[in-house]
Formats: C-alpha cells, structure tokens, sequence
C-alpha cells in the first residue's frame, strides 16, 4: 500500500469522524481505487492514536474520550491467571512439562538465587533466557501489583489522559506494561513504547501480542542511556514529537508517562538520564520512578529525586513533596510504601516445593519506595505553610523540648520494631535536613489521623512535643494526649 492510499484514508476518517461511525466497508468506497475494507481497517487500527479513534466490537471506529482518564480499582489480591499461564507456557517451551523439577528446576532456582545474591552484592546481572524466566518467576506477580497501585493513584489525581502516551525505561518483563494495560477501560487509547535492550524484552513482546485493538505497543532494544527519548515516539527520524488529535490540530507533545520501575539501581548515572528524559514529557506529563523497599535503593531514589527535582528541571509532585518554597531535604529518609500481600503464584509454590517448601522462591510482599515527578509545578498537595503558624522541619534545633505546630506528610507506615512499641512514622516537609519520626505515646480521638492517614496523607500537627534522639540521630515528634492531628486539605 503505497503513502497516497494511507493518506486518503487518513483524511476521509478525520472528515467523517465526528459525523457517524467510520466503518471500513463503507470508508474503502471513497479511496481511489477502493482498497479492500480489511486493508482499510488495518490502516485505522494503525493510525486510532493519531486520529484518536477507538475500535469498537462491531468493528467500526468512533472518536475515543477525551480528558482525564478513570479507572475502577480496589487492590490486587492475586497475579491474574492469564498471566501465569503465559509465563508458565513460556517456562515449558524452556525446560518441558516438569520445568520446575529436576536438572531444569534446579537450574532455574540456582539462577534466582544468583540474581537475589548479585542484587544484594549490587553486582550487575546478566540477562539470558533464563535470568529473564527467573525474574518473570519471582518478580513479576509483585511488580504488577506495585504498579498497579501507583498508576491507579496516578489516574485518580487526574494526572493520565485518556488517549495516552507511554515510555516504560527498563521495562524488564512487563510489570507496567501488564498493569496499565489492565487498568484501562475499553474505550481508551494506549500507545506504548518500551525500552529493554535484555532477553527480558521476548517475555515481555510475548505478553503484549494479545493487546486489544486500541492498544499500540512497540518494544526498543536499546540501552535506557542510548535511546533518544525525544524522537517522535520510537521514530529515529529526530523529528519533533507531536500529536495529531484527530482534528487536524497538534495538541500535545510529548510522553504523558514516562516510567522507570525498579531500574534506576542499574545505570551509571541516574540522575544524568533522568535528566534527559524529563525533557522528552509533554507539557502536563509525569515521570513515576519505581524501586524495592529496601534501604540502598529507596535512599538511593530520593538521592536521585533530589538530584534531579531540587536542582532542575523537574519538580516533585509526590509523595516526598516540597511543602516549603526554595527548601530541599537533606535526611537520609528511607520511605516506602506497603501494600497487603498477593496470593502465592502457583509457579512460584511450584518452583519452591522441591526446595523443601521453605518460601525461599516465593515473593508475593507489594513494598515499594517511589517517586512522581512533573515540570509544571504540579504538587499532589499544594499547600504552602505559614511561619506564623508552622514550623519548617528545617528549623527543628530551634524548637527542641518545645511544643509547636507543623505541617508533615506521612512517609512510612508504623515502624515500631517491637510488638507494644509506641506506634513510629517517619514525615517530611520537604525541607528537613535530619529524619523526623512521628512517635504516638498516648492515642486519642483527636490525634487518631495519624494511624488512619494513608502513605503521602499531609497531617497538620498541632501542639506536638519535638525531641532529639540522640541515638537514633533524629528528631521525635512526640504526639500525646495534649496533640491535635489531623489531615490537611
């Protein structure tokens, strides 16, 4: 099919759009030389984002929604079988029907424990077929949940469109890719692009091939610090991304998302390429940066956050927010979120049984530190404090053994080592230079928001006792029967 026929159906489905259906038995009629109704309808699936056309199940194309995207959510409780089924095909084609037992199952388990030790070492991984099976095994089922989590925070803010952009950096085996694409209704646009130079990128192109019809997906085997992020999305041409909206006018440019899960960790210098693809988010786009839970790769998330956020270009929409105008933290601040555990995969009870059963290869905890970032200012909580009434973390030597009234958001969840400890949350302002700890010694009704808020709630401290811990080197904001928390709006 040559560019002129393309054309032509391009120009007949933006005149007709808005005025009925465009269905291809008709819209093959009024290109010369009437191409075949399917040819027509290949065209239309391969230019709906462009056109923002959806396809609907009679097979014809309407004008997909505009604005704000919304989805239904409430948790995730399980990997989805469908899934499962799809890695587990994959490890059969790979070591037979008893994959997970035998010369095969032992190989696969020794490869897990290979990639767990490295990880834990922060030696770098060799990605072959079967690293990629091991992480698919192992890593999958909580990467799907974590973000599924956060994109759904996401969309609930109203910070994803309906017709949307997508840049996964590091996509691995598909745990964003999975869950956006299970998050969105059938009647919006997705064009995704991933970037995954490993074997992970073949598991990951085997479960997108069953992608609805108005999801456009691409993978780019190519190294996160050698792809161009400001080619028009994919397209090497350096031309300036853009966006025809259907009606023939350019309104957006630009990714809308563009999401780094658990990837930051492996370049080798994250903050440089963080650098470079802020610039290539639209204008109202957002760059969601996942990592583990664990102590080296959250701290080393919010010393990327920092980097990139306080010194320009981007700033932080969430959950470590800047409440303070022209302050930055400087606390070590290990915070990350925790959501309920997922039902054990069956792959993974499977791959665990002939190791003695002991958990060592099942990984169903959903923790996970995070970071959201944007260039147009946008914060998830657009208060600033008044110094007549708050103080700045940044002050707290100041007010030791005082009782004063602050402004913090909730960044942990209780942290108390010891069963009866009193309950310990960790808070920021955005301008603390040393951790604060929120310490509840004496519960009540009117300080009960600080156990209910959620991860990134912003509390409003009133009389509350501040502390130094001189062994933990913090602050201990010491809420009693005498404070007053509650949520800020």
């Amino acid at each position: 099919m040559n560019q002129d026929t393309r054309q032509q159906i391009r120009d007949n489905a933006q005149y007709l759009r808005n005025v009925r259906p465009l269905d291809p038995e008709e819209l093959h009629e009024y290109v010369e030389g009437q191409p075949h109704p399917a040819v027509v309808k290949q065209v239309l699936r391969e230019e709906a984002f462009d056109l923002g056309l959806v396809e609907q199940d009679d097979g014809t194309f309407v004008p997909a929604p505009e604005g704000r995207l919304s989805v239904d959510f409430d948790g995730v409780d399980r990997f989805p079988d469908r899934y499962e089924q799809q890695v587990i095909d994959l490890l059969t084609e790979w070591g037979g029907l008893e994959w997970h037992s035998g010369d095969s199952g032992d190989e696969l388990r020794e490869r897990i424990r290979d990639i767990k030790e490295r990880y834990l070492q922060g030696q770098a991984v060799e990605y072959d077929e079967l690293t990629a099976l091991g992480y698919a095994v192992y890593h999958l089922p909580d990467y799907y949940a974590v973000a599924k989590y956060v994109l759904a925070d996401l969309a609930a803010d109203g910070l994803l469109p309906s017709q949307l952009r997508v840049l996964d950096v590091g996509a691995g085996v598909g745990g964003p890719a999975l869950a956006l694409r299970d998050l969105l209704p059938d009647d919006a646009l997705l064009d995704y692009h991933a970037v995954e130079p490993s074997a992970a990128a073949d598991v990951l192109e085997s479960l997108l091939e069953d992608s609805g019809q108005n999801v456009r997906w691409e993978i780019h085997r190519a190294l996160a610090e050698e792809f161009d992020p400001s080619s028009p999305f994919g397209d090497d041409s350096g031309e300036d991304i853009s966006s025809d909206s259907g009606n023939g006018d350019t309104d957006s440019e630009g990714y809308d998302l563009i999401i780094f899960g658990n990837v930051l960790s492996e370049l080798d210098d994250a903050a440089a390429t963080l650098y470079r693809y802020v610039e290539a988010l639209a204008d109202d786009g957002t760059l969601l940066a996942l990592a583990p839970a664990d102590r080296n790769t959250a701290i080393e998330l919010r010393t990327v956050e920092r980097e990139v956020a306080d010194g320009g270009p981007a700033t932080v929409y969430g959950p470590t927010v800047r409440l303070w105008p022209h302050q930055s933290p400087d606390s070590e601040s290990w915070s990350f979120d925790r959501k309920p555990d997922i039902e054990v995969p069956t792959m993974q009870q499977r791959l665990d049984d002939p190791a003695g059963g002991t958990g060592e290869f099942v990984n169903t905890d959903v923790q996970f530190a995070y970071s959201v970032l944007r260039t147009d200012g946008k914060r998830k909580h657009d208060v600033t404090p008044d110094r007549g009434i708050h103080a700045p973390m940044a002050d707290a030597e100041n007010y030791v053994t005082d009782r004063v009234n602050f402004l913090g958001v909730k960044l942990s969840h209780d942290l108390a080592e010891r069963e009866g400890a009193n309950p310990l949350y960790l808070l920021g302002d955005g301008s603390q230079k040393v951790d604060h700890f929120a310490v509840l010694t004496e519960s009540s009704i009117l300080n009960e928001d600080l156990r209910n808020a959620d991860y990134g709630d912003l509390l409003s401290f009133e009389n509350a006792l501040v502390l130094w811990n001189d062994d933990e080197e913090a602050y201990n904001v010491v809420v009693d029967g005498e404070t007053v928390v509650d949520r800020a709006r």
